[in-house]
């Protein structure tokens, strides 16, 4: 169990290095909410690769957090309208989450429904997002 607990210590800290790079990416806001001056944590998007890589992981409030983390987390579609904007991110573990989100709000959102009609993801994305 000791060996465990050593190895998720070293990807948090190895996670942690990537925090100044992934701030100024976020320029202080979530990546998916595009909330400011809220606590920011790292969120890794599944599937996670061995090694931590900047290009997997996104800064998130605590509420996007909780939405990306447990699929059964119940989603209020007014609340994520924002979606239709970030989906346009440049990162593409941001797009990957977007997606993943709006899936999720299409079955009861027309406005999400529609928001996946219309985006073009190119196809490793698309395929990144079905491994959820």
């Amino acid at each position: 169990m000791a060996r465990g607990f050593e190895s998720h210590q070293e990807r948090l800290r190895a996670l942690s290095l990537l925090g100044k790079d992934l701030a100024r990416r976020a320029k202080s806001k979530c990546e998916i909410c595009q909330t400011a001056g809220v606590p920011l944590q790292i969120h890794e998007v599944a599937p996670a690769p061995k090694e931590p890589d900047f290009d997997h992981v996104i800064m998130v409030c605590a509420a996007c957090d909780a939405a990306l983390s447990e699929p059964s987390t119940e989603l209020d579609p007014k609340r994520w309208r924002v979606l239709t904007e970030t989906l346009w991110s440049d990162a593409p573990a941001v797009r990957v989450s977007v997606v993943r989100l709006l899936q999720r709000l299409a079955k009861e959102a027309d406005w999400a429904r529609e928001t996946l009609e219309e985006a073009y993801l190119e196809d490793d994305l698309l395929e990144w997002a079905a491994k959820a």
